[in-house]
């Protein structure tokens, strides 16, 4: 807990302050999985144990990742301190290939034309 807190006072913007507190939370239940089946001793506890850790170090960072991805894209933009922004080149290409394809089907749309995807027919 103390890490996530520190991670959040510390880290200057969303996307950093996300990543530690969700490598906190990681290993943290992953320490309090390990006592758990090492506590109780069987089988099947540590069994259930390990399940539910590899459960957890496969789900909460790429959670996290999602959920970071998706404020890149609406929500608040990287701190000026920021050096690396390897996502930004690549959100930019594809919105200039949707504006692009947008256009496209604004100008070559006739009435009589079928739609470009299937979802797009008026219903019966």
């Amino acid at each position: 807990m103390f890490v996530a807190s520190l991670s959040l006072v510390r880290f200057p913007d969303l996307y950093t302050r996300m990543h530690g507190a969700t490598k906190a939370t990681t290993f943290g239940m992953g320490g309090i999985l390990i006592a758990t089946a090492l506590a109780f001793g069987t089988t099947d506890v540590a069994a259930q144990s390990m399940l539910a850790l590899v459960f957890l170090f496969l789900t909460a960072p790429v959670s996290g990742h999602l959920i970071s991805r998706a404020a890149y894209r609406n929500g608040p933009n990287l701190t000026p301190i920021t050096t690396v922004d390897d996502y930004g080149p690549y959100l930019d290409a594809e919105k200039a290939a949707d504006e692009k394809k947008a256009e496209e089907e604004s100008e070559g749309g006739e009435e009589g034309e079928a739609p470009s995807h299937p979802s797009a027919s008026p219903l019966p």
